[in-house]
């Protein structure tokens, strides 16, 4: 199977590049800017060409949600209109598309996770483009399955976990951690292992359309960034490595330019239930990403 990953500096594509190299079954390309600019349908054409792929992933995002609250122009062209050209040329080929949204699509005031079906109100700019992402895709691409995610940590980049485990290094007094949030943490190597194991599911199973689709995809269980926080001072101390304690604050004491959903939990059924993929329980990925960012 050949895949083409787009978006290769992110967190995510990172991950699937480095989970894909231990497939025999899978051939991934992971590309971006400059040989692929997904608000560049020419590029785009010269990859697709290049590559012949079985099965594309849209990760390629414009991800930064409070500077888009000042350029929106440049959220929308990346996370709309060039979802909407890699999936149209997707579609040109017959060749179905894995793109991936946000938790951000919903207000976050339901008390409970969110399904699939929930009504999307999106508060922020981020949230608005990648819902019109979604739409984008859906009317680009029929054979398409959007993936919903939320809080994805790993060692790579500028992450809740990378911030908390520097800041835990070099510090003594007490970290203040936002402790009125609730979502999924997901690890972006969990996470990927599972978008492989779709991807080769919707190779064997293209002819059925039930397959289609929107569906949400995170860590399992529902955790606070305090929770978070928390877990991942243990597993520091687990492994014998200074960690700083950890004072709980509302989001109100922590002003952001764009507003974060007070419940961003999702709930992952309708995946478990089609493809049979669950994502391992959030706190497993913590401790695999603190030993993985202490060298193990």
């Amino acid at each position: 199977m050949r895949l083409i990953i787009s978006g290769w500096h992110g967190q995510l594509a990172r991950a699937l590049t480095e989970a894909a190299l231990t497939c025999d079954d899978i051939k991934a390309v992971a590309t971006g800017r400059p040989s692929l600019d997904v608000r560049d349908p020419r590029s785009i054409e010269r990859v697709f060409h290049d590559i012949e792929p079985d099965l594309v992933i849209n990760t390629a995002a414009y991800t930064a949600v409070d500077q888009a609250e000042t350029e929106p122009e440049r959220a929308f062209l990346m996370n709309r209109d060039g979802a909407r050209q890699f999936a149209s040329a997707a579609a040109r080929r017959n060749v179905p598309i894995v793109h991936l949204s946000s938790h951000y699509v919903f207000d976050g005031t339901k008390s409970a996770p969110y399904v699939e079906t929930d009504e999307t109100r999106p508060q922020t700019v981020y949230g608005r483009s990648k819902l019109e992402g979604e739409d984008a895709v859906r009317h680009a691409n029929p054979r398409h399955v959007i993936l919903r995610a939320g809080w994805l940590f790993s060692t790579t980049g500028r992450n809740f976990f990378t911030r908390v485990h520097e800041l835990s290094q070099n510090r003594s007094e007490p970290l203040r951690i936002v402790a009125d949030q609730r979502g999924n943490p997901t690890y972006a190597p969990d996470l990927a292992g599972t978008i492989l194991a779709l991807a080769r599911q919707i190779i064997a199973r293209r002819t059925d359309e039930t397959i289609w689709g929107t569906y949400h995809a995170a860590g399992s269980g529902i955790a606070t960034w305090l929770d978070v926080a928390h877990e991942i001072m243990a597993c520091l101390e687990k492994a014998g490595r200074p960690s700083v304690p950890v004072e709980p604050i509302t989001t109100g004491a922590y002003p952001t330019k764009a507003p974060r959903p007070a419940n961003g939990a999702l709930d992952c059924t309708k995946l478990e239930r089609t493809f049979g993929l669950r994502l391992p329980p959030w706190q497993d990925g913590v401790c695999a990403c603190v030993d993985r960012a202490l060298g193990g």
